[in-house]
């Protein structure tokens, strides 16, 4: 399986920028995801490094091999490229059962009738649908009708795998099932798989690596769990995780060393980092995930309760504090009553330290509030 490189890939439509300057590089057997808003570039990379859209500058390998370079004049079509696209809405050919399907391609590539017989059982079994040869796309539920699309993608052994929102049009069990599924088959075969989507919780799940965007731009690329505990900039902190991140304004006092003195919530706080901080401003803002915010008695942050959402695992709880509306997560079955007073604590080393005016981390560790 190869790996993907791309190099300052730009891509402009008329005025309007949709990728600008984008260096990432895809591992062997990696599962990228391509993350972020609507409109931000994910699906216009996914789309160029297929082939589907072509770059305006820049330069695309896959295995080592130029499929585009704008300096070059080189710009190899999708079918030279070997590999298989997933689109969002399986585009399954409704005349045909499900091993017509599957074949389909690989008739197009003249394969023996006896070849093409070994390669459909495969991944009939694989997938399991096997007991689904005989039906049409029409007999069948979302799901089903998903795992014959990825049959046929898989059918010619593509060298890439890349997939669109696949997800997308499937309820929320059968999507958390798929989930699994997919993580499972990218093991199994070994392949490389590029995905976009716009769900986070999909990203943070499937992915080796994630790749967030924000209009075009890349923020952060790198291992879920590395985006999560320490994002790049207030962006990246916001849109993973749900709940997502508090941001609690807060003014530099002073910094030496690894320690950083605030004020917040109208108290005076010690911040610890694991590192040397950056350079910053006074103006600061403190990111504290849901989960480092518990409810404690003699708790030194006091607040009150503006809403909750048990749902039996743990409760979303939020509190207004000092005017701010903050998240919490209770782990239990536990609720609050509405408007009732209740303390609140930060605890937990992931704390995040950004600069308000360019929104970039500074810092992560603890914080104590004095």
């Amino acid at each position: 399986m190869p790996e993907i490189i791309l190099e300052n890939v730009t891509k402009r439509f008329d005025k309007f920028v949709a990728v600008e300057d984008l260096n990432m590089k895809i591992e062997d057997r990696g599962f990228v995801t391509l993350l972020g808003p609507s409109g931000c570039g994910k699906t216009t990379t996914l789309r160029m490094i297929a082939g589907l859209e072509t770059p305006t500058s820049g330069k695309i390998m896959i295995d080592g091999q130029p499929v585009y370079d704008s300096s070059k004049g080189i710009n190899l079509p999708p079918n030279k490229r070997d590999i298989g696209f997933l689109f969002q809405n399986y585009a399954l050919w409704p005349h045909m059962t499900v091993y017509d399907n599957i074949a389909f391609g690989l008739e197009m590539l003249k394969w023996d009738k006896g070849r093409i017989r070994k390669r459909v059982d495969e991944l009939l079994a694989l997938l399991k649908i096997e007991q689904f040869e005989k039906r049409y796309p029409a007999e069948l539920s979302g799901g089903q009708q998903q795992r014959v699309a990825i049959a046929r993608t898989l059918a010619p052994s593509p060298r890439v795998l890349f997939m669109d929102e696949p997800l997308s049009n499937l309820d929320a069990k059968l999507r958390q099932e798929m989930r699994a599924e997919l993580k499972r088959l990218h093991s199994d075969t070994n392949s490389t798989f590029v995905y976009v989507t716009h769900d986070q919780l999909e990203a943070m799940t499937l992915s080796t690596r994630v790749c967030l965007m924000e209009t075009g731009v890349l923020q952060q690329y790198d291992p879920p769990l590395t985006v999560y505990n320490q994002p790049a900039n207030k962006f990246v902190a916001g849109f993973v995780g749900n709940p997502t991140m508090n941001f609690i304004p807060a003014k530099l006092v002073k910094k030496e060393g690894k320690q950083v003195e605030l004020t917040l919530l109208g108290k005076k706080a010690d911040f610890t980092a694991k590192e040397q901080p950056g350079e910053c401003g006074s103006d600061l803002i403190l990111g504290v995930r849901p989960e480092f915010l518990p409810i404690r008695d003699g708790g030194p942050i006091e607040g009150r309760i503006y809403s909750t959402l048990p749902t039996g695992m743990e409760t979303t709880v939020q509190v207004t504090c000092d005017g701010i509306m903050m998240t919490g997560v209770v782990f239990g079955s536990v609720d609050f009553p509405i408007d009732s007073k209740v303390n609140l604590d930060l605890t937990g080393d992931a704390l995040a330290l950004f600069d308000a005016e360019t929104g970039k981390s500074i810092a992560f560790g603890s914080a104590k509030i004095i």
